[in-house]
């Protein structure tokens, strides 16, 4: 039986490949870091099947001890502060889970289990002020906000350790994705949570930044499978995981209004307080090398993906 650690396993990207690894016949070991309460909602449903391991990306001793206690045939390293906007006001948090966390994660496999295979969610973020469109794997990266950055340091130090230890040490440049599970922060539930609440009467506004910034969107369930494709290849190597299609802001909250009958104009607020200090303003992928070398691609689409999201929310909300 394969053993795989998954760190960030009670995000949404960690809650989706839990799912998939244990269809596969997997043992999987979730890292938990000690919290006063621990937030399982993503991993209710999976929380008997699942072991914890407790541990911390800022913590070499916590994750050495945790490889050495699972001995995982496959890490796959998803924690960290994941929230852009958040970056600029706790750039030095961001810096030390999302940036050195990597390190300490790949060191703690170099000491302990260095046969494991490891995945590094890099993110389009560290595209930032795109210097081409559509952005695949040989792209520079300028990144916009200190996540960017962070992500930019513990993609490259993934590569450093693939060539410097003959490690299996791949990286999944993923662009946007969302679900059902997406925290509430991210504009895309940000906008399907308040379009719920606004046909139930339990909201009158939605405030939003830059209506114009354009992302390519696919559905986390299908993104988590390719991180697990690259790590059943004979080598390792780094890859775009994106949908090859850009929305604007003002498309995703049209398709969520008029999912429940309503207009959109009637209803948003563009609030300077959410637009950021540095934007980026278009990012769009090129999955060609994934759908070439892994055979992957996107399967849900982007207006299914906004309906799925409304319809979970109209249910959580209209349960409150």
């Amino acid at each position: 039986m394969k053993k795989a650690l998954i760190t960030g396993i009670t995000g949404q990207d960690g809650s989706y490949l839990a799912e998939l690894l244990l269809e596969k016949g997997y043992k999987v070991y979730g890292l938990r870091r000690r919290t006063a309460t621990p937030n399982f909602e993503n991993i209710k449903h999976l929380e008997n099947e699942i072991e914890f391991i407790s541990g911390d990306l800022r913590d070499l001793t916590s994750l050495t001890e945790a490889v050495k206690a699972t001995k995982p045939d496959e890490v796959y390293n998803l924690a960290a502060q994941s929230f852009v906007g958040d970056s600029w006001r706790q750039p030095i948090y961001t810096s030390e889970v999302t940036g050195l966390g990597v390190t300490n994660i790949l060191e703690a496999i170099r000491l302990s289990k260095r046969d494991a295979r490891f995945y590094q969610a890099s993110s389009s973020e560290m595209f930032g002020k795109v210097v081409e469109t559509p952005q695949k794997e040989t792209t520079p990266f300028y990144p916009r906000s200190p996540y960017g950055v962070a992500k930019v340091y513990g993609h490259w130090i993934t590569v450093n350790y693939r060539e410097s230890y003959d490690m299996y040490a791949c990286s999944g440049i993923l662009f946007n994705h969302e679900s059902p599970r997406r925290g509430i922060e991210f504009v895309t539930r940000k906008v399907t949570d308040a379009v719920t609440k606004i046909k139930l009467g339990l909201q009158d506004k939605l405030h939003l930044g830059n209506l114009d910034a354009k992302r390519d969107w696919g559905f986390a369930g299908d993104y988590v499978e390719a991180m697990w494709l690259m790590l059943q290849q004979e080598e390792p190597d780094d890859y775009v995981i994106a949908t090859g299609e850009t929305h604007t802001v003002k498309e995703l909250v049209e398709i969520a209004f008029q999912h429940v009958g309503l207009n959109y104009q009637d209803y948003v607020v563009q609030d300077p307080q959410f637009v950021r200090p540095a934007e980026v303003d278009i990012l769009l992928g090129d999955p060609s090398k994934a759908k070439h070398k892994l055979g992957w691609e996107s399967k849900v689409s982007f207006e299914d993906l906004v309906k799925m999201m409304v319809d979970s929310d109209l249910a959580k909300n209209k349960g409150q």
